[in-house]
C-alpha cells in the first residue's frame, strides 16, 4: 500500500468573510473528495478569512498510480481561479 499525503497552503485574496472563504474551500474539497482513492479536508487556519490548509490523502496499491493521482490533485488546485497556491508539500508512506 502506498499513501501520499499532500499539505496544500492557500491564500484566498478575494475572501472578505469566513462564509466566502468556505464556499471556495468546500468546492475544492468536495471535488477532490469525490475522486477515487482520494480524501480531502480543510485541516488548519479554519478561522482565517484569507488563508487555509487543505490535507489530501491518496492511497493506492501502486506507487506510480498514487503519484499520478497526486499530480492530478496538484493540477486541480493550481487551476482554481480564486486561490493563490502558497505551497504544496508531499509526504509518502509505504507499507509492504
Amino acid at each position: 500500500m502506498h499513501v501520499c499525503v499532500l499539505t496544500v497552503e492557500l491564500h484566498l485574496p478575494m475572501a472578505s468573510s469566513l462564509k466566502a472563504k468556505r464556499s471556495v474551500v468546500q468546492s475544492i474539497v468536495r471535488t477532490l473528495d469525490g475522486w477515487t482513492s482520494v480524501a480531502a479536508a480543510e485541516v488548519d487556519r479554519l478561522d482565517s478569512w484569507q488563508r487555509t490548509t487543505i490535507g489530501v490523502t491518496v492511497i493506492s496499491g501502486a506507487a506510480g498510480r498514487a503519484g499520478d493521482v497526486a499530480d492530478r490533485v496538484e493540477r486541480h488546485v493550481w487551476a482554481q481561479p480564486d486561490v493563490t497556491v502558497l505551497s504544496i508539500e508531499r509526504n509518502w508512506w509505504e507499507q509492504p
